[in-house]
């Protein structure tokens, strides 16, 4: 039982304790676990309490509940309104379905009928159908034999909000309307046409997410053009190598990305890349004219065309309309082609497992040169919802404010943001009732964190999402018709399956994770690696196609509802090279080839340790010095691989430890062993 002193503890004035303590002991001996959090989580905590408090209760309720075997006992749950009023529900009923898990197993026994019929429900319009479908290459047969993805954007009334937006220290939101969006998008396209860009040209962007970049992504891809995704915090460098893999003829920039106070200039980045035409947007808007620093660069005021009508160019399914970059297994990154039908996973996975309805808002804090700033804008306009876009830092309680005013109603995250709220407590006592739904994804995430974020919105379920940038969405993630327990999954995706096998090859229920395609979404090339020999060459079995993931599959979920019935699932982050640095995938060759350039240094090897409590992956570096016993000391060391890190890769990649080694551990083949120097780290 629950004692007055314990939620005292807590921060609590006796009286308020007492009046708790004596409600939550009514409730503990006369209901079973999940039911006793259900009504304490709903009726008796609040987002004002402190977290301290919501985690005593937590943790007393389910205080002999099996996590060794269950993982985090659930924190959510769906009320029959939830259930009622879901997609899925409504999809089960369109088919006469009882049971989720027989949804999902439906889902994949009849791949090409569930494609379509998510097609069709997510209206994508067609600019020339088939009368016999035919197979696209991802192996899915549809009726779409010409589109242009960017035409499904725009269904929504002309009045609807379709980007609500505030900059940093500003003190107003600001809002777009889906016919403002629109004809700032043919504006954009006809200013392509205006210097030349033709159908199939590659096209870069290296700007924050503001409703301009929106506008100019699909432009680009109404034209018929390639986007080439570039993350604003790249340093020069990186930029260059994903200029040239693109084959960019013209790039989008800005003159500046204000954060916190600061000006950090990208433009210039750009211009150290030796990009080629730039279009360069002020970062103060249309009451400042950026500054063009080289001849032949244009302003974006000097670009954008006074034409607000254009046709969208019809495009085979399988074109490409953006480039990706993703982690390889040399120092250069994969480049990932979308294509037109890419972007229907993205809004198949919105529809379905975050269940966004028309009129929702939707938050991410990301950028154009992740997969997630595309899945943004797809699964916002397409499913007939609003983008909200914070031009700043996320970290404070600015943003927390932003989220309540513009009423987000999924708000996604990286747990390294969870992290940082909770650390400073920056948005405890806002009113984030309007959320309906979290969602975290990018890396693997911590339960009391998770917790921690459920507890702001008054207990919102987060649906954990895992996929990545080569599959247009997840391969496993949750629903808002089972139960949400902190830090795990409870489903593969609707239209994708997978298995798991171990190191020798044989089924196993915690291993490395194989996809079973096919499913819209799923890559079919790679821009400059063989894509064969990347996902399927060497797999267990035939048809699978390697992802490079750690799971491990947990117990049931829920099994007295078996209408709510699934399966627990735990992420243990990636079984290669590969890891999630602050919810941004990167290879250890893509470190080690930035920091065995320090002349100190004669050979690094990166590797991802997870916490012991679990959470997002810690970077340490192991350093062999060029001169033994005669090299910097490690705090000095750190620093200077630190700084090279920042300059030459990203600023966002912090280095946590540095261990100075004689000789790194190395197979017959030559080959680093990672995997032994992230055992002795953890």
């Amino acid at each position: 039982m629950l004692t007055v002193e314990q939620i005292i503890a807590c921060g609590l004035e006796k009286a308020e304790a007492l009046k708790i303590t004596e409600a939550v002991n009514q409730i503990l001996p006369t209901q079973s676990p999940t039911a006793c959090w259900y009504e304490i989580s709903r009726y008796i905590l609040t987002p004002q309490h402190p977290f301290a408090l919501h985690q005593v209760l937590y943790e007393t309720v389910y205080a002999d509940f099996d996590r060794a075997t269950h993982g985090p006992p659930p924190a959510w749950f769906p009320t029959d309104e939830d259930i009622t009023e879901a997609n899925i529900t409504r999809l089960m009923a369109e088919l006469h379905i009882k049971t989720y898990l027989e949804l999902h197993a439906w889902s994949v026994n009849n791949r090409d009928t569930f494609w379509q019929m998510m097609i069709d429900r997510l209206d994508i319009k067609a600019m020339a159908t088939t009368t016999e479908p035919q197979k696209d290459a991802t192996g899915i047969t549809t009726e779409l034999a010409k589109l242009n993805i960017v035409e499904s954007c725009f269904d929504a009334p002309n009045d609807a909000i379709a980007i609500v937006t505030q900059r940093e220290n500003d003190a107003y939101l600001k809002t777009l309307t889906y016919r403002e969006l629109e004809d700032l998008t043919n504006r954009v396209a006809n200013g392509l046409l205006d210097i030349g860009v033709k159908q199939g040209d590659a096209i870069a962007i290296d700007m924050p997410m503001n409703a301009e970049s929106v506008a100019i992504y699909l432009g680009i891809v109404k034209t018929g053009c390639v986007v080439v995704g570039i993350a604003d915090s790249f340093a020069p460098d990186e930029i260059a190598t994903r200029l040239r893999i693109g084959k960019a003829k013209a790039i989008f920039t800005q003159d500046y990305i204000n954060r916190a106070g600061k000006r950090l200039p990208l433009y210039q980045k750009v211009i150290a890349a030796n990009a080629p035409k730039a279009v360069v947007f002020a970062s103060e808007g249309r009451e400042s004219i950026a500054q063009i620093q080289r001849e032949g660069d244009m302003t974006w005021d000097d670009f954008l065309s006074e034409k607000a009508t254009f046709t969208a160019i019809p495009c085979h399914p399988d074109e490409h309309t953006n480039i990706l970059f993703s982690s390889g297994t040399t120092g250069e990154p994969k480049a990932i082609p979308w294509t037109h039908t890419t972007p229907i996973k993205a809004t198949a996975d919105a529809y379905l497992h975050h269940d966004i309805h028309p009129g929702d808002v939707l938050a991410w804090y990301t950028n154009l040169g992740w997969m997630m700033g595309p899945w943004l804008i797809y699964a916002s306009l397409i499913n007939k919802a609003t983008i909200a876009l914070y031009d700043g830092v996320p970290t404070g309680r600015d943003f927390g404010i932003f989220v309540q005013n513009a009423k987000v109603s999924m708000l996604g995250v990286v747990p390294t943001l969870v992290r940082a709220w909770k650390n400073t407590g920056c948005m405890h006592g806002l009113d984030w009732q309007a959320v309906r739904a979290f969602s975290s994804t990018g890396e693997c995430s911590n339960p009391e964190e998770m917790l921690f974020l459920m507890s702001l919105a008054g207990y919102k379920p987060v649906i954990e999402y895992c996929g990545g940038t080569e599959i247009g969405g997840g391969y496993i993630t949750g629903t808002r018709v089972q139960p949400a327990a902190p830090s795990t999954f409870t489903t593969p995706a609707l239209g994708v399956d997978f298995r798991l096998f171990d190191e020798n090859g044989a089924p196993t229920e915690n291993g490395e994770v194989f996809i079973v395609p096919p499913s819209l979404g799923l890559s079919t090339s790679l821009i400059n690696a063989d894509h064969n020999e990347v996902y399927f060459a060497g797999t267990p079995q035939p048809n699978l196609r390697r992802h490079g993931d750690a799971i491990e599959r947990l117990g049931s979920l829920f099994e007295t509802e078996p209408w709510l019935a699934g399966i627990k699932y735990r992420v243990h982050g990636r079984v290669d090279d590969t890891m999630n640095l602050s919810g941004i995938k990167v290879s250890s060759a893509e470190i080690e080839e930035v920091l065995n350039t320090i002349d100190v240094v004669q050979e690094t090897a990166a590797v991802a340790v997870p916490p012991k409590g679990g959470g997002p992956s810690r970077l340490v570096i192991y350093a062999v010095l060029a001169a033994s016993g005669t090299g910097p000391a490690k705090q000095e060391l750190h620093a200077t691989l630190q700084a090279a890190l920042s300059e030459h890769l990203n600023p966002l990649f912090r280095i946590h430890d540095v261990v100075i080694v004689d000789t790194l551990p190395r197979t017959a083949s030559n080959k680093v062993m990672r995997r032994l120097l992230r055992q002795q780290a953890i």
